[in-house]
């Protein structure tokens, strides 16, 4: 089973970086889990957001938030609308649910049917 986030949003925000003070380079990433296995894919309800400077290369975490960055935020995670999420299933699902229907078919058929 593979999992993996997808960026649904992107943003360049213009407040200071609590980390090296520059105004330019901050982005905020918001992410939705995609799940993919052998028989289906899946997009989650699950998401996840990042906030990183480009500039110093660091990650911003909550806790070095200012207030300004902390408003641009709530702002933008108001903003952003996920993807609905969905399931679909892959061609070995289908041959593993028509298969087991043929079975069912055929075990049916044997009982009602013993003599014919």
């Amino acid at each position: 089973m593979e999992d993996k986030f997808i960026t649904i949003k992107e943003v360049e925000l213009n407040n200071n970086c609590p980390e090296c003070y520059n105004n330019s380079g901050l982005h905020l990433t918001f992410k939705q889990k995609f799940v993919e296995t052998k028989f289906y894919k899946s997009i989650t309800n699950e998401t996840t957001h990042q906030l990183e400077c480009y500039k110093c290369n660091t990650s911003i975490y909550p806790v070095s938030w200012t207030e300004d960055i902390e408003r641009v935020f709530n702002y933008h995670q108001k903003a952003f609308t996920p993807k609905t999420p969905s399931t679909k299933l892959k061609k070995s699902a289908w041959f593993l649910i028509i298969g087991l229907l043929i079975i069912i078919l055929i075990l049916i058929g044997v009982v009602i049917f013993p003599k014919l």
